[in-house]
């Protein structure tokens, strides 16, 4: 019982001693003494490091804004000045609730304004506390670039010390996010700056100028031409990032060293062909993918090799058959961490937590493995349990996992639009669309397109489309049912032109041999006919309109679905209009519509004819015989022909 009393008064006292400690440092700022306002700060720095209780205490009780004034104030000593950016920069390492407090108290323009300070070891405090501030998530880089005269100045300190070196290539590496950032740092001369950092004897001096070059270079072809020509000791950087990659260097610069090759590649400042990027970057990246390698190297290195060999077949066919990739990838989805790797529980909590990352990384490789050969592909599909990964990838609850995963599923249906003819049976479609049907992918890509993203919207339609192509009529059916008129008819009307597109790719598809098409159309035809009377009549693109206009001459085609057309008095004037058009493309796709209208060996073909004669458009077909674009006088002519027949 006694114990019981004694112990709640201690620990009240145990807190309030902490905070009157905290108390006790921060009065001390304001002592009219210097020197003890300087052994204050010392003592303050020494009470903080390691403790971010004690930081926090710090931070609540005010002492940031103090720190800052004493930092500023030129009455300071040199010793006070660098002490107090010592204390913040040690704060500065706590929590992200710290750096909020921090950047909230305006620390970033009074440590740029330090930087103006001729003493060397105030800068190095003052760089060292502004890296710390911008390597964390929660500060806006916007801040480094809001005084133009900032960012001059800084690459003026980069000659004064190797700690100026490695502080300043961090922050830039950090806060290098958009083009304009880019070229910002590039007009500044961050290239010839920075490039003869890459040889410094400093390894982390050399990593953080190596970073430098990664973002600079991304998708920056202006950068990349221009490092290609950059000589560092006599030798070319290209071949100083491929001695980096060499298996001997720590793991981040190799992979660091091929993301710059591979930025440069491209943007077209390295060919494809070149030796540094088949013998060196793309197995270096390749090494990457090993279950022996860290979750965040593994993650890196796939999506790195995925951006790499996306445009070039060759290299989708070299990565295929070096180090047995394919099934490596396998791994992405079976081992968070490698055995060896799993030496404490943090790193484990760690990989199981962002897990999620492997899994779209590896979507993304095999999506860009997969993208023209069909060799590859058949490999890919021919992975166990391929499709399930995909199903299970298009329900999962990361929006970035579900766009790999359809993105992949895009890759292995692209033998769809190649085999246009005899895919049906081809090796690799048939599986592929059993496990597609078995395994409910159509019912996720619908609800896909029901999503509040674009992009997912725009690739859930987009492998609906695909899967149309020449599909059974049991596919099409099953895509109609699940999609729902109403959800097709709203993607009709969608404000993104893509998912437009993409959805009248479909309908296109859907409706694309006459007893499919006389099918749809006698359950939905009202309904299509009006999506397709609004979308001509509707302020869109040249595109929208001529694959609309290639719809209804597949309804043209139907034998019962033709009479929507005809008994539709207004479809007909339009189709005229069309004829009339000044974009050529328009002209051909309404000239089609009328020929499948009045083409002879049908039903009531006689009847058309008359109908559609006695409304002008034999006229009309007359006059584009003379057209001067060849296909469309072909087209116009062989219309007339129906009629002398």
């Amino acid at each position: 019982m006694m114990a019981c009393l004694l112990e709640a008064p201690l620990r009240i006292s145990v807190l309030s001693e902490v905070t009157a400690t905290s108390r006790h440092y921060v009065d001390r700022l304001f002592d009219p003494d210097p020197q003890n306002v300087l052994q204050g700060v010392i003592d303050m720095k020494n009470a903080v490091i390691g403790n971010n209780k004690q930081k926090a205490n710090l931070i609540v009780l005010g002492a940031v804004p103090r720190l800052l004034y004493l930092l500023q104030q030129s009455s300071s000593s040199l010793e006070l000045r660098t002490e107090c950016a010592v204390v913040l920069g040690s704060l500065a390492m706590g929590t992200e609730n710290n750096i909020k407090s921090l950047v909230d108290c305006h620390i970033i323009p009074a440590l740029l304004q330090g930087l103006l300070c001729s003493d060397l070891i105030f800068i190095e405090a003052c760089l060292r506390c502004l890296r710390t501030i911008f390597i964390s998530p929660v500060t806006p880089v916007q801040l480094l670039y809001t005084d133009p005269t900032v960012i001059p100045h800084i690459m003026s300190l980069l000659s004064r010390s190797q700690h100026t070196q490695e502080y300043i290539t961090q922050i830039f590496a950090h806060c290098c996010k958009t083009p304009e950032h880019q070229m910002v740092l590039f007009n500044h001369g961050a290239i010839q700056n920075i490039a003869p950092l890459l040889i410094s004897p400093s390894y982390k001096v050399r990593m953080q100028a190596l970073k430098c070059f990664s973002v600079l270079a991304y998708e920056n072809a202006q950068v990349s031409m221009t490092l290609v020509n950059v000589l560092v000791d006599g030798e070319q950087l290209s071949q100083v990032f491929a001695r980096m990659m060499q298996r001997d260097k720590p793991i981040e610069m190799q992979l660091t060293a091929a993301k710059c090759l591979t930025y440069m590649c491209r943007a077209g400042a390295i060919r494809t062909d070149d030796n540094c990027i088949i013998l060196k970057t793309l197995p270096c990246l390749v090494r990457m993918c090993s279950k022996e390698r860290l979750l965040e190297e593994r993650v890196e290195g796939a999506e790195t090799l995925a951006f790499l060999m996306e445009p070039d077949i060759e290299l989708q066919r070299i990565a295929s058959v070096t180090d047995h990739l394919v099934s490596m990838l396998a791994d992405y989805f079976k081992y968070p961490s490698s055995v060896s790797a799993i030496t404490d529980i943090k790193r484990l909590d760690h990989d199981l937590k962002h897990a999620h990352e492997l899994r779209q990384a590896a979507f993304k490789l095999y999506a860009s493995l997969g993208s023209n050969d069909e060799d590859i592909r058949k490999k890919i599909t021919e992975t166990e349990n391929m499709m399930d990964r995909i199903v299970s990838g298009l329900s999962e609850s990361s929006i970035k996992v579900r766009l790999a995963a359809v993105r992949c599923l895009h890759s292995l249906s692209r033998s769809v639009q190649q085999l246009r003819t005899s895919f049906h049976d081809h090796a690799v479609w048939k599986p592929l669309m059993k496990p597609i049907l078995e395994s409910g992918v159509i019912e996720l890509l619908c609800s896909l397109t029901q999503s509040d993203s674009p992009a997912l919207r725009v690739n859930g339609i987009w492998a609906l489309m695909n899967m149309a192509f020449q599909a059974d009529q049991k596919v099409k059916v099953e895509i109609v049912r699940a999609l729902g008129t109403e959800q097709l008819f709203r993607l009709l009307s969608d404000p993104d032109t893509n998912v437009l597109m993409k959805t009248l790719g479909l309908l296109r598809n859907l409706l694309s041999t006459r007893p499919h098409i006389d099918q749809i159309m006698s359950s939905h035809g009202k309904q299509i006919m009006q999506a397709v009377t609004l979308i001509l009549e509707g302020e869109h693109s040249i595109e929208v309109k001529e694959q609309t206009l290639c719809i209804l001459a597949n309804i043209a085609d139907g034998n019962t679905a033709k009479e929507l057309i005809m008994t539709n008095d207004d479809m007909p004037q339009k189709i005229k209009y069309y004829m009339g058009h000044s974009n050529v493309k328009l002209q051909l796709a309404a000239t089609f519509c009328i020929s499948n209208l009045i083409w002879n060996e049908e039903d009531g073909s006689q009847e058309r004819q008359d109908k559609l004669r006695e409304m002008g458009f034999v006229d009309i077909l007359h006059k584009l015989t003379q057209a001067s674009d060849p296909s469309l006088c072909d087209r116009a002519k062989t219309a007339m022909q129906q009629y002398l027949a």
